[in-house]
């Protein structure tokens, strides 16, 4: 599948896989520029790129596993879903959990992308179909 990017800045690093396409479903994205993760606080991160998603996909911006365990780094709205009409900026949402400042440098590997097929939805209201779980909602499985 071809995508189209745009790098807005010279700087901008395109995504990429760690180890291929045949090994990670996530490609890498990088920061733009540096800045301080303060705990408790969200920032949007530049990346310096834009996309053009085909309809029927979405991207999908999911934390690194890494920054999560070593820095309590994560993407408080994640996974963050880029829609296939978006044309902007492509800007990641961190947030430091931890207890003391992280800071970011320019070209960090900050957040991970995974490209989506969605299908669309038509309602159709009425009656439910009887399921053996029905209505159990919230540990209605057990533990």
């Amino acid at each position: 599948m071809q995508i189209r990017i745009k790098k807005l800045h010279s700087n901008a690093s395109l995504p990429e896989y760690a180890h291929g396409p045949a090994e990670d479903a996530g490609m890498d994205i990088r920061c733009l520029a540096g800045a301080v993760l303060e705990p408790g606080i969200p920032q949007a991160i530049p990346t310096g790129l834009a996309l053009e998603i085909p309809s029927g996909y979405e991207v999908q911006i999911r934390p690194r596993s890494g920054l999560a365990l070593k820095h309590a780094i994560t993407l408080p709205n994640s996974p963050a879903t880029i829609d296939p009409g978006y044309r902007g900026e492509l800007k990641i949402i961190l947030l430091n959990l931890g207890r003391s400042a992280y800071e970011i440098h320019a070209g960090d590997r900050i957040a991970q992308m995974v490209v989506a097929r969605y299908e669309p939805v038509e309602w159709m209201e009425g009656e439910l179909a009887e399921s053996l779980r029905g209505v159990g909602g919230f540990g209605s499985s057990g533990r």
